[in-house]
């Protein structure tokens, strides 16, 4: 294996949002995630505020997503979400993803019965860059980020590639998600 980083903020795990050429692609398998540039803003919605773009949301929108579109760049992820949706779900979809979809990135995701997983998918988050940087992210059971690992194993690269095809090809998208939802998170 390679580098670890143990902050998001690490300058040399964020190069590789600004150094893509292609593509970023990212599968989210959690239920909830819990980073602290996001709690006010949960806590806000679990009280029942209605909001618009949140500052980690605008910074990742104006900081990475439109920055990438601009150039050509392909930015997407798709998240396997279980049904009924979680609070953390319901409030990705409502105060992040409605934001970034239009912003550019491409939002998919992927329901299942509680406790089910596709099956052929990987029950664990990465970000790979260019179908060839594989990075992949290790998370406590609450969701608490712990770390994120550069992958230098050319087959683990590979089956990596398979998977986020396999994940788009099985996945929604955001629209038409939200539209089996009746828009409401």
């Amino acid at each position: 294996m390679g580098r670890v980083f143990h902050s998001l903020d690490d300058p040399e795990f964020n190069r590789f949002f600004r150094e893509f050429r292609f593509t970023a692609y990212r599968l989210e398998s959690l239920q909830r995630y819990g980073v602290d540039y996001e709690k006010a803003e949960f806590d806000l919605f679990l009280s029942g505020q209605q909001r618009g773009e949140f500052p980690g949301i605008a910074n990742w929108i104006e900081g990475t997503v439109r920055p990438a579109t601009q150039a050509g760049k392909r930015l997407h992820r798709v998240h396997v979400v279980e049904e009924p949706l979680s609070d953390y779900v319901r409030f990705e979809c409502a105060w992040a993803y409605v934001h970034t979809v239009p912003a550019g990135e491409e939002v998919r995701l992927i329901p299942v019965a509680p406790g089910e997983f596709p099956e052929g998918l990987p029950r664990y988050d990465y970000w790979l860059f260019d179908s060839s940087a594989l990075v992949t992210m290790h998370y406590k059971d609450d969701g608490e980020f712990e770390a994120a690992e550069v992958v230098d194993d050319p087959e683990t690269i590979v089956q990596a590639n398979y998977w986020r095809d396999l994940a788009v090809a099985r996945s929604l998208p955001f629209d038409a998600f939200t539209a089996r939802h009746g828009g409401l998170f």
